[in-house]
């Protein structure tokens, strides 16, 4: 129960959120399920779940997620997670049958699909703001002759201090100082400069008159409190078109060693912004005709389907992106997905065409590469274009200058391990796999970076870990038919026949052609004794 109620406080109170669904709301402030106003009774442990569920709504909720967050990442059964889902759903008069509002995906988990209303508490005006504004005009983000924003934009605010913070009460201003100066690097997010955010400085400010007055579409605010031995810091991510929290969550660690605590949150902090802010532009673009998208919507809409590794939402991707670069051709990101999506043809064999795919690859990461040279997605996408003609060592050049112009890049960090691990540096693609690994837990590529984890145990010939590692890839949202092959290949080396044969027909169920050259093509293993192990392993399954 007591875990419970701090993953609420981490999540939610500091949000001051109400969801409204059909005639029940979710007080995140009160701890109270209201029906039609009245208080429903329901155990905190519930109530947790039920939050996580719809503050995540626009997403898959896995068991483990709901494992780590509810239960503290405790052990618990299978059958305590249905329990609690079928307690969640007697709450809201939903069942299993109808699933109205809780659904579940066999096999994954469980999504929230009802509509809900976001609604806020007040909260005062604060005076700094009128302050400032009488002080001198506050600069405002850029925008088109037709008074659109060129991009998303973002002010982050002093972190307020809670209680007395001792030593520590200069990070309430350092850490957001350090998160402007981050992401000024994300060359597709405007960030205002400090000179100007700092000068709304308040006890409470609200989100929605900072983004008014400095015309920006995102604000951040945080607050910092020392308890005891241990540092805490809650940010929350405010869309100032609505009042809407996107994200909100608190980190906390023992004080003792304050500055590597400092980094590691500014590097969290950072990867959550870049996965929620552009899955939240998404979300808006989608509720427009694709017809009506500017050239950032249609990009944004576009990566989502980029992600899903698949032929048709592939197309759907390459379609976006040239509707981007039709409205906006020196748009470098556009070009960038447009690299990925033939990177993804060539690499998941969508036609016999790969040397021409890696070529086009190749030609639109250059172009990109012209337009804005210091985009580390821009660079990400160059070295996958190396990658599929087998050059590790150029590739692995690349994705290294990714993550020097943004170190906390996750998929950068997985790419760079992959390739790493594939050239046989296992060690330094298991150190890197895991950093990308803590830094974006829900990566839409996690299932990936579970892959490199075991393909590094492969090449270490730790065939047990590789197996479990493996299994834990192939069963993640978005696993394509080829880390179903890895899965294949792990079992066998690690002597589970049945699971061997069960990973090789998925991926022939979703491709029956597939044999060990197009794997191989795709993962171009350097290591002659990996590869053949490997080899070994898929030509005893029939491949």
């Amino acid at each position: 129960m007591e875990r419970s109620r701090r993953w609420l406080g981490a999540c939610s109170i500091l949000s001051r959120v109400n969801y409204r669904f059909g005639s029940l709301e979710l007080d995140t402030t009160r701890f109270e399920l209201r029906v039609d106003g009245q208080v429903r009774p329901i155990e905190p442990q519930v109530f947790a779940l039920l939050a996580l569920l719809v503050e995540n709504r626009e997403r898959l909720v896995s068991r483990d997620e709901i494992i780590e967050k509810v239960w503290d990442r405790r052990i618990v059964s299978e059958a305590a997670v249905s329990s609690r889902i079928k307690s969640a759903r007697r709450a809201i008069g939903d069942d299993g049958r109808a699933q109205r509002l809780i659904k579940t995906i066999h096999g994954r988990g469980f999504r929230f699909v009802a509509d809900v209303k976001t609604l806020r508490g007040e909260t005062a005006l604060p005076a700094p703001l009128e302050a400032a504004r009488a002080e001198a005009p506050l600069p405002q983000a850029p925008r088109d002759s037709e008074g659109r924003p060129l991009r998303p934009s973002i002010a982050v605010l002093p972190f307020r201090l809670v209680g007395g913070a001792g030593p520590c009460a200069a990070i309430a201003d350092a850490l957001p100082d350090e998160l402007i100066t981050d992401l000024s690097r994300l060359r597709w997010l405007f960030v205002t400069a400090r000179a100007s955010s700092f000068r709304l400085r308040a006890a409470e400010p609200d989100p929605c008159e900072v983004g008014s007055a400095l015309g920006v579409r995102y604000v951040l605010t945080g607050s910092l409190e020392v308890a005891g031995a241990r540092l805490e810091v809650a940010v929350e991510l405010v869309d100032t078109r609505d009042g809407g929290v996107v994200w909100a969550e608190r980190f906390a660690a023992a004080i003792g060693d304050v500055h590597r605590v400092r980094e590691e949150i500014r590097a969290r902090i950072l990867v959550a912004l870049e996965l929620r802010i552009p899955l939240h532009e998404a979300s808006l673009a989608r509720l427009r005709a694709t017809e009506d998208l500017d050239a950032w919507s249609a990009y944004h809409v576009g990566l989502q389907h980029l992600y899903r590794f698949n032929h048709g939402d592939n197309a759907a991707a390459a379609a976006l992106f040239r509707q981007a670069l039709a409205r906006d051709p020196g748009f470098a990101r556009a070009h960038a997905g447009l690299s990925f999506v033939h990177f993804q043809t060539a690499f998941m064999r969508y036609t016999d065409e790969f040397a021409g795919e890696a070529a086009l690859a190749r030609r639109a990461a250059e172009r990109g590469l012209e337009l804005d040279p210091l985009d580390p997605f821009v660079h990400f996408t160059m070295g996958r274009s190396f990658w599929l003609e087998g050059d590790l060592e150029g590739s692995l050049a690349w994705l290294e200058r990714a993550t020097a112009i943004s170190p906390s890049y996750a998929q950068g960090i997985y790419a760079r391990a992959w390739a790493e691990t594939l050239a046989g540096r296992a060690e330094d693609g298991r150190a890197h796999v895991d950093l990308a690994m803590r830094l974006s837990p829900l990566d839409p590529l996690y299932y990936a970076m579970l892959a490199t984890r075991a393909l590094t145990h492969m090449t270490a010939g730790e065939d047990a870990e590789a197996a479990a590692w493996s299994e834990r890839a192939a069963r993640s949202p978005g696993a394509h038919r080829l880390i179903a092959v890895i899965a294949a290949a792990a079992q066998g080396l690690a002597g589970d026949a049945t699971g061997a044969a069960a990973w090789a027909a998925a991926a022939r169920r979703a491709d029956p052609a597939l044999t060990r050259e197009d794997f191989f093509r795709s993962f171009p293993m350097k290591s002659d004794p990996m590869k053949a192990r490997v080899s070994d392993a898929l030509l005893r399954l029939g491949f």
